[in-house]
């Protein structure tokens, strides 16, 4: 499938998503949400990839929604771009397959929102993170939903607030990513998380997937109540019960996806 925007390749159980508008700082224009969510889904029905990695061209990840689209335009247009980056980030979430973000430069407003919403991210140690939307009077309350839920209410006010760009070690401090890297490592390192994800049962990781976020939204009683009926489904899985006889048998186990 042909891209204008975006970038898609496989290698091995790994599906590579690149945003592909280098000269732009690969803004999220609708054009180019509108391909991710379409590419995601495709990704999300592959049953041979196992993980994604999300990454960006040139000197940025992405510096979030292009400015220069949404001037002068109606009511009609702001809905329809904000619910088209509202479907890329759901689908992200939604898909079987844990997505990575490979993030270098920046990462602001819609480009910091695309980050908090892969399910892990992996930065190089120059990378900066910002939603600066209020300084331009644009608030980042898309932004604020992703964010808020991946580095918790202060931190996230304070960047909505100020609009200020944090570090990657501050990034990794809040836990926006999992893990900062010097940028001559940064595919390397993401590749490696990539693999030992791969590594495990597409159909385990997808069940533990697809719980982890129902579950967060979850009074912590509600929350134990679906997690054991997930486990007692899970645990009768035939991956399941390969990978703990493989277990006591000292041996690796072999994955059916089942």
């Amino acid at each position: 499938m042909g891209y204008d925007n975006i970038l898609l390749e496989k290698d091995g159980q790994t599906a590579i998503v690149t945003l592909n508008r280098p000269e732009r700082r690969n803004p999220l224009s609708l054009a180019m949400l509108t391909e991710l969510t379409s590419c995601f889904r495709a990704i999300g029905g592959d049953p041979d990839v196992r993980v994604a990695i999300l990454r960006g061209n040139g000197p940025a990840f992405s510096g979030g929604h292009d400015i220069a689209e949404m001037v002068g335009k109606d009511g009609g247009f702001y809905r329809q771009l904000f619910e088209a980056c509202t479907a890329v980030m759901e689908t992200i979430q939604g898909i079987p397959q844990p997505v990575i973000a490979q993030v270098h430069g920046i990462a602001t407003a819609a480009g910091c929102q695309l980050v908090a919403s892969c399910d892990l991210a992996v930065a190089a140690e120059e990378a900066r993170f910002a939603t600066p939307g209020v300084r331009i009077g644009l608030f980042c309350s898309t932004p604020m939903v992703a964010l808020s839920r991946a580095v918790g209410s202060r931190r996230a006010m304070e960047m909505l607030l100020t609009g200020e760009a944090i570090s990657a070690q501050e990034a990794l401090a809040a836990g926006l990513v999992n893990r900062v890297v010097p940028a001559a490592e940064l595919g390397a390192a993401t590749r490696s998380l990539a693999a030992k994800i791969a590594a495990s049962s597409s159909y385990v990781v997808a069940i533990g997937k697809a719980a982890f976020y129902r579950q967060l939204q979850m009074p912590q009683p509600l929350a134990y109540d679906y997690a054991q009926d997930v486990m007692t489904m899970n645990a009768a899985a035939l991956d399941a019960q390969e990978g703990m006889k493989a277990f006591l048998e000292k041996r690796q186990p072999k994955w059916c996806g089942r």
